[in-house]
């Protein structure tokens, strides 16, 4: 994997560890967004679809963050990140991290762009996709 997909995944997390999810050069303009499990499961399809998935998810929220624990280079298209997610539910007050703080993003490149962001809201289930334990 070329030190640019790290970099460029860490300069994304930089921006969201600011709450700023609003940035989008970095992806491909046809990307696949999809969110796995949770709350608010959902697949869409290009800048303006993930746009799309990203406000419905937050707008359930107050406050949320997510900050990266470890990135791992799993060959050279993608980028695994382990994070851990702070919030509160906007209608049940519930705090993420009485629920699942624990997750996982998966980077897929291509020609320098994203074109795949999976939101695994467990781990698991991104360890149990690739084959990982």
């Amino acid at each position: 994997m070329s030190q640019e997909h790290v970099d460029a995944v860490r300069s994304i997390y930089a921006a969201w560890e600011r709450g700023d999810f609003g940035s989008a050069e970095w992806a491909d303009p046809e990307i696949e967004f999809v969110i796995i499990g949770g709350p608010d499961p959902g697949s869409w399809k290009g800048v303006g679809g993930m746009a799309e998935g990203w406000h419905r998810f937050l707008e359930a929220w107050d406050d949320f963050r997510v900050e990266p624990e470890e990135y791992v280079k799993l060959d050279s298209t993608r980028v695994l990140v382990l994070i851990r997610r702070t919030g509160r539910g906007k209608s049940s007050q519930m705090e993420v991290s009485q629920m699942q703080p624990e997750a996982a993003d998966l980077f897929h490149f291509r020609h320098g762009k994203v074109v795949k962001l999976f939101h695994y809201w467990e781990r698991r289930a991104a360890f149990a996709y690739l084959g990982a334990s």
